[in-house]
């Protein structure tokens, strides 16, 4: 062995050594080697690693560091490093892949390092077409293993690599990559850890062997494995079994009909009830599944309905079949809760009620008969966890009910509920503050019922002083309850153009409740369970949904907002650690979010009197804080205050413009440049020609934006919708920056996506809705507000046939959003007023008539109106064409 490798395989061994300054030392020497050479580096790593020779420390960290040099976390380190890999020269990765190749099996440790290195070369190079053999090696390997170690790194290593790779990549092997996996799960298998590798490795693989799905006596085979190993001794064998019945049921739910009865009902049945958590969690996962993927087909067929058509799927209602069987499971679970658990600890009694909150989605009232004889015999039981268990299945199964079926359920169990907000145990006090939130939100009425209100108000005051876990579920109760208080005042006058009550069933508890959610928000033990949020949360919903007479609260409130806001951003200098910065920063969030719902509620006349000392306060924060979290939530506080103030927010744009220009050069968090951009479209409406000595600049940050790879695709449509917020504003003085504008929404309208990709479908509609914003605002902008059309808008003339062309190619695509259509029937509408008849024989085709129809049946409020109107301007101009004088006969 050379001197080096010699040196290398010393260096590793002392990476796990128990002298901290060795284990410093070698990372170092690690660092410097892989910066100096990184190719003999790589190399010398798979030498030791492939050498059966060195100890297995060594070989360890061998493969970990070469894993390190081929992946990483964060997705854009990983990319690169792939890219770097596929850039090395070929004999050097040859050489390396026979190397990691011939290591599969010789390991002693598990996992096996030499695994994860054969899998992240193949996640680089297979998609590229490189390493064809790769598949037929691992599958040989399986089939004809020298050794059990052989077979288990090997099936290891396919499973990496069917966890990490687009299944697409995979699909044309499928079969090879199932007779590996299949061979390693049967039940002739004697060696666990081989059966357990092939199990996993199936998990990962089940997205692209949909092929093998839709052959019957495939499906056949491989549901038969699953379902002898669920039958497996061995735990963790028996889960991941499990774990793969749960996707398959997600995955194939049109073809386990066979299997049900015999096979999945009983197996699942099984699983719920044991003792084993890991495996009852699944069992329990599995109903859950199906209930969400019964959910999912009611909603298609009713579309398919509604459209006329047959559903291409349809619900073989197991759900329903299944109620009487799993739902007692599901309530025994229920009580089988700890008194100290771990809020984030996922456990079967957790999982049970989530479970029974979708069967109720999925069966709807048919759950009651299962679900209401448990809670009447045990809400009052002597024992706690049988009355939090009666508590936490009432909550669950209100979402799912009918408004009849649930009002009398609710209105008789009130009184029963407020007493068990007092209860001695924590536990039910919790369940009981959470139950209160679920009425509120599902049920309203009945939480401001005028019988129930002042015994439920005092328990939930009650509850905001008790542990943290009731205090924050009392307050999502808060929240609930101002939203339903304000709805039903808001019914009772019937809306308006101002939808503001003069008073509502809270309004004498008002101040009394937000005095004692400002007390939450400050309590010594906020940051836990999520109080302090929860309180500030509910604080803001009061704001937000408050009548008029509690206006005097509301001012009150704003001044205790801005005075704290004050104060944190005084504590910035006392900040000592990455701790104190991370709620430094999440109190900052906080107040901003508090102080829009404030702001939102101040009148204009008041408006002005505290927008000095708010903007001051936003200020300072934008200059002393880089956290993009609250970068974002200032923005937002500022685009309250720009809506608050209209024109008299020009006095603060020469102080905040830097910073906003900081948020829309801000690519790396896309949250805060999104936000900017919205911004700056209230900014430009509300100041609108006052706005124009920014507007160079701004427009030259938000064309960047648009040519700029780095930016985040969500941000670019809202910056072309932009667009037409400036060019309403500033109307022909937008005419400079026409030209360049309309070449970019040329480009942006003729973007193609991958339609198989829901997402990209949806992004799509997004950017093509951005487009047709911003081209309504140029028609509306250009034209003018007067009667007759501005002489400016003749400008956009040329540009007609292909927004015509635009608009068309919209309403043919049988994937647009009701979006997309509202803002196409609004500009075939502006063209039409804008431009008169000349416009009737470009817009009077069928695809344009079929989506202004469809828009007209809408259920969206928006897009009918919009549909309704461009379909009457465009008869207007058919009626004026046919009222116009024929020629003379020729004589």
């Amino acid at each position: 062995m050379h001197q080096e490798t010699l040196q290398l395989v010393q260096v590793l061994e002392k990476t796990v050594s128990p002298d901290k300054n060795d284990q410093d030392q070698a990372s170092s020497f690690l660092e410097q080697a892989a910066a100096t050479n990184l190719l003999g580096f790589i190399k010398t790593l798979s030498d030791v690693l492939r050498h059966g020779g060195n100890s297995s420390v060594a070989r360890m960290a061998a493969g970990l560091q070469l894993k390190n040099q081929l992946t990483a976390k964060d997705l854009s380190m990983k990319d690169q490093y792939q890219q770097r890999w596929l850039a090395f020269p070929a004999d050097v990765r040859t050489y390396i892949k026979k190397n990691v190749v011939g290591a599969l099996g010789t390991e002693t440790n598990r996992p096996s390092s030499a695994a994860q290195c054969v899998a992240y070369i193949g996640v680089a190079e297979l998609p590229k077409g490189d390493w064809p053999d790769l598949i037929s090696t691992l599958v040989a390997n399986v089939v004809n293993a020298t050794s059990e170690m052989q077979k288990e790194a090997t099936l290891e290593t396919i499973g990496y690599i069917c966890s990490e790779i687009d299944s697409d990549v995979l699909v044309s092997q499928s079969n090879d990559i199932l007779t590996a996996i299949v061979n390693g799960m049967r039940v002739t298998e004697q060696n666990n850890h081989v059966r357990l590798a092939a199990t996993r490795a199936l998990l990962n693989s089940l997205e692209f062997t949909k092929a093998n799905f839709e052959q019957p006596t495939e499906r056949n085979y491989i549901m038969e494995v699953v379902c002898e190993a669920t039958q497996s001794p061995e735990a963790q064998i028996k889960v991941t079994a499990l774990e793969c019945l749960v996707k398959i049921m997600t995955l194939y739910y049109q073809h386990m009909e066979a299997y049900m009865c015999a096979a999945l009902f009983p197996i699942t049945l099984e699983a719920m009830k044991s003792e084993n958590d890991a495996v009852a969690l699944q069992g329990i996962e599995f109903w859950s599944n199906v209930s969400d993927e019964e959910v999912d087909l009611s909603i298609e067929d009713s579309e398919a309905q509604e459209a006329g058509r047959p559903p291409s799927r349809v619900s073989r209602h197991y759900a329903k079949g299944a109620l009487q069987y799993i739902v007692p499971i599901l309530l025994q679970k229920l009580t089988k809760q700890e008194e100290l658990d771990d809020e984030d600890d996922w456990n079967p009694s957790k999982a049970a009620g989530v479970c029974l909150m979708l069967l109720a989605t999925c069966c709807e009232e048919e759950i009651v008969p299962h679900v209401l004889p448990f809670i009447k015999d045990n809400i009052k039981s002597d024992n706690w966890r049988y009355r939090d268990a009666s508590l936490m299945a009432f909550g669950s199964i209100l979402g799912g009910l009918d408004s009849a079926t649930l009002k009398p359920l609710v209105e008789q169990a009130m009184p029963t509920l407020i007493e068990l907000m007092y209860d001695s145990s924590v536990v039910v006090r919790d369940t009981a503050a959470w139950t209160f939130g679920r009425i509120c939100e599902i049920i309203p009425e009945a939480a401001i019922n005028e019988a129930f209100l002042k015994p439920l108000l005092e328990s939930l005051i009650t509850g905001l002083k008790a542990e943290p876990r009731v205090g924050a579920n009392v307050c999502w109760a808060f929240s609930g309850l101002a939203e339903a208080a304000y709805e039903a005042a808001n019914r009772d006058i019937g809306g308006g153009d101002d939808p503001t009550p003069e008073t509502y069933c809270l309004s004498q508890y008002f101040e009394f409740i937000v005095q004692r959610l400002l007390e939450t928000t400050d309590r010594p033990d906020g940051a836990q369970a999520n109080l302090r949020p929860a309180a500030y949360e509910a604080l803001m919903e009061m704001i937000k949904n408050s009548p008029r007479d509690c206006y005097v609260t509301v001012q009150k409130t704003t001044m205790i907002i801005l005075e704290r806001l004050q104060q944190v951003l005084q504590m910035e200098s006392h900040i000592s650690n990455h701790n104190d910065r991370s709620q430094f920063n999440d109190l900052q969030s906080l107040l901003c979010g508090t102080l829009q719902s404030v702001l939102r509620k101040v009148t204009p006349e008041d408006a002005p009197q505290i927008s000095d000392a708010v903007m001051t306060a936003l200020l300072t924060m934008f200059n002393s804080n880089k956290s993009g979290g609250v970068q974002e939530d200032a923005l937002m506080a500022v685009s309250t205050l720009v809506e608050t103030l209209g024109e008299g927010f020009l006095k603060y744009m020469d102080a905040f413009k830097p910073f906003l220009y900081l948020g829309l050069k801000n690519h790396a968090e896309y949250q805060v440049c999104g936000t900017a951009v919205g911004l700056t479209g209230d900014i430009f409406r509300a100041l609108r020609f006052k706005a124009l000595p920014y507007c160079d600049e701004i427009m030259t940050l938000l064309l960047e934006n648009l040519g700029e790879p780095s930016v985040h695709r969500s941000v670019k449509p809202q910056i072309l919708s932009v667009f037409g917020d400036i060019v309403l504003s500033i109307g022909a003085e937008f005419k400079k920056y026409l030209e360049v504008v309309l070449g970019t929404l040329a480009q942006a309208s003729q973007a193609q996506v991958d339609r198989s990709d829901f997402d990209m479908v949806d992004y799509l509609n997004e950017l093509r809705e951005g487009v047709l914003d911003a081209y309504t605002g140029i028609i509306q902008g250009l034209k003018g507000d007067g009667p007759t059309p501005s002489s400016e808008v003749a400008a956009l003339e040329p540009h007609i046939p292909f927004i015509v062309q635009f608009i068309t190619i919209v309403a043919q695509d049988t994937e647009h959003s009701d979006g997309t259509v509202a803002v196409a029937a609004g500009i075939v509408g502006d063209l039409c007023t804008a431009f008169g008849p000349p416009m009737l024989p470009l817009l009077d085709l069928v695809p344009i008539n079929d989506m202004l129809a469809q828009g007209r049946r809408s259920r969206v409020g928006r897009t009918k109106t919009l549909a309704t109107w461009a379909s009457k301007e465009l008869k207007k101009l058919k009626y004026a064409q046919t009222q116009q004088p024929s020629a003379p006969a020729a004589s």
